[in-house]
């Protein structure tokens, strides 16, 4: 992999990612901590102190999961850019992560998508009530039998795919007994596992819709850029460069599933042979090399792995 003179991506992870503790290498990084001191000012909230101390069930909530995790990729991505990284060829994020791919592409201003995503988890939450809403995620299963399988299991509720992650994991969402419903009609076509997740609402399906209403009133207020680097968004797989069209494409990912598969094939026939995941965890570098296995897969989570990745280039 050569960096600086190859084309490569960068991505960003979403919700999931976080654990106490998850910036520790990063302490005494000074762009980091700079990041985080910004957002925490923009929020009134000591975020640093949220990922360094916990606890672990604040942590998890969506209202401090989403603007630590955004947090966290910006200031990672800071962090490579500050240590001489290259800038990459196309950016890309995963649900939430979306929102640090447009700060990182210049198309937000850092202080106002901190404050814009906390809105967005708040207006998730209360779109549905706890407990009527669910997640799933189902292993080795066709895409098209998990849509058949909802299909067959909504009987008047929804439930449809969220996250279509890999060839092997797709995530749906929607009532909770559709939810059920359909882990048991996945299993009867044969999928190796259906996995309930422990999230508090039920993410990217039409449920999401109220959150989406209050978001696009929200979104009409902030000032957008134009993108330095092309973002490929989540609910069309397109790059956008309107402020508008990326408004809207923000606000109809609410409620629609994150087409993480067909991102990662639009980022190799670029074409470009690496993507760089910038944040906690690996989970994206992990989906890469299942959709593109042809493709180097490298994940920057903390300064260990900045300095490796960096010396490859």
């Amino acid at each position: 992999m050569t960096t600086a003179t190859k084309p490569f991506a960068a991505v960003f992870p979403g919700q999931g990612s976080q654990s106490v503790g998850m910036m520790n290498s990063f302490e005494h990084t000074a762009v980091v901590r700079e990041c985080f001191a910004e957002a925490s000012e923009a929020l009134g909230q000591d975020l640093w102190q949220l990922v360094a101390e916990g606890p672990t069930e604040a942590l998890a909530s969506t209202v401090n999961t989403q603007p630590v995790m955004l947090t966290a990729g910006v200031a990672v991505w800071r962090a490579w850019l500050a240590a001489g990284g290259a800038k990459p060829a196309v950016v890309a994020g995963h649900s939430l992560g979306e929102y640090a791919a447009l700060v990182a592409a210049g198309v937000l201003n850092f202080a106002d998508a901190v404050k814009l995503v906390r809105f967005r988890a708040q207006a998730m939450q209360e779109a549905v009530p706890a407990g009527e809403g669910g997640m799933a995620a189902i292993l080795n299963l066709s895409p098209e039998d998990v849509v058949a399988a909802c299909a067959e299991a909504a009987q008047g509720q929804i439930v449809s795919p969220a996250n279509l992650n890999s060839p092997v994991q797709i995530v749906i969402a929607g009532h909770a007994a559709a939810v059920q419903r359909a882990m048991e009609a996945c299993k009867a076509r044969g999928a190796k596992r259906a996995v309930p997740l422990p999230v508090s609402a039920p993410f990217h399906c039409a449920l999401m819709q109220p959150a989406a209403d209050r978001l696009a009133e929200k979104l009409a207020s902030v000032s957008f850029a134009a993108p330095q680097i092309p973002v490929l968004n989540n609910v069309d797989v397109k790059v956008e460069t309107s402020a508008e069209a990326i408004r809207t494409a923000l606000v109809r990912q609410a409620f629609s599933p994150v087409r993480w598969i067909e991102i990662v094939q639009a980022m190799v026939a670029q074409p470009l042979d690496t993507v760089i995941e910038f944040g906690p965890g690996k989970v994206l570098a992990g989906l890469v090399k299942r959709i593109a296995p042809e493709v180097t897969a490298e994940a920057v989570v903390d300064s260990d792995s900045l300095t490796r990745v960096l010396a490859l280039a």
